[in-house]
């Protein structure tokens, strides 16, 4: 069933005349009358009654007539929300960040809410390896992570920052003496590690490995603080990215580069074989911005 057919008719019945329709739709008498015989082919009844140039409805034109309003109401209410849609005057942002990274982003997260106040914004504290299989599965539009050659190749990003990754160790004399950390000092020391579903944890084991150890996994926690606190008691080693290690001095713990070092690459990823949402959209002209304005601040 034709939707300007259905216009066509309903502005008909409403104006009572062929002359007034045409005159309000701006198309011609034998238009609107072709309009009204495909409808009336495709539902096999007629809808009107004519005599000369007056007319009325059958019960089947009324029955139509009446569905036809609420038909065309919900057109044009589909009409206007897609309309606020796309000037991002209504919508929902399902945004994933790892707990890591969400004070890092904050700004971005506060001129969004600025920009588009209308938008709910839904956000999801996910490890990396979560937030990339939520974004896969359709759970998330858009999210803030770290990046490694092994994301999945779905995923498009854009990279926004880079940070080394250095040791939180007890505060002790043995390990004041050290400048830098290599791996295999690290061999005996239990290890206070992220929970497996964070991509920072797979680095640290591929270099454990490759300095020919298994890490003594004693703690796992998706709450960095929490993995500091249990180094401070005396014992162990944590690994935190550069931009958290500012957030823990004079806590009694030695923050040490380690080497070979582990670059924590920030970046924002979403689905690139799947349609993005004009929010989504939106977020991530505003992650180009931020990349362009630091890219100055730099200069």
């Amino acid at each position: 069933m034709d939707i300007k057919a259905l216009r066509y008719f309903v502005e008909l019945v409403n104006q009572k005349s062929f002359t007034k329709a045409s005159e309000r739709l701006y198309v011609t008498q034998p238009t609107i009358s072709k309009m009204i015989r495909n409808l009336e082919q495709s539902i096999t009844q007629p809808l009107l009654h004519r005599d000369g140039r007056r007319f009325w409805l059958t019960d089947s034109g009324e029955v139509v007539y009446q569905r036809a309003l609420h038909i065309l109401e919900q057109m044009d209410q589909l009409k206007a929300e897609l309309i606020d849609l796309n000037e991002l005057k209504t919508g929902h942002l399902r945004l994933g960040i790892p707990p890591m990274v969400g004070h890092l982003y904050a700004g971005i997260i506060r001129r969004y809410r600025q920009m588009y106040p209308n938008i709910e914004l839904t956000i999801v504290e996910y490890g990396g390896r979560k937030i990339e299989q939520a974004l896969i599965d359709g759970e998330l539009d858009v999210a803030m992570t770290m990046l490694t050659p092994n994301n999945n190749h779905c995923l498009a990003n854009l990279p926004l920052d880079g940070y080394s990754v250095n040791a939180v160790l007890p505060d002790n004399d043995h390990w004041r003496s050290h400048e830098t950390i290599c791996w295999e000092s690290l061999k005996d020391e239990p290890f206070y590690l992220y929970t497996e579903e964070f991509t920072l944890s797979d680095y640290i084991h591929h270099l454990c490995r490759q300095a020919h150890f298994e890490p003594q996994v004693l703690a796992r926690s998706s709450q960095w603080d929490f993995l500091v606190a249990l180094v401070k008691s005396g014992i162990g080693v944590a690994f935190l990215p550069e931009p958290l290690c500012q957030r823990i001095h004079d806590q009694g713990v030695l923050v040490k580069p380690i080497t070979p070092s582990i670059e924590w690459r920030l970046g924002v990823i979403w689905h690139k074989e799947r349609y993005v949402s004009k929010t989504a959209e939106a977020w991530i002209s505003l992650c180009e911005e931020y990349i362009s304005q630091h890219s100055h601040k730099n200069e």
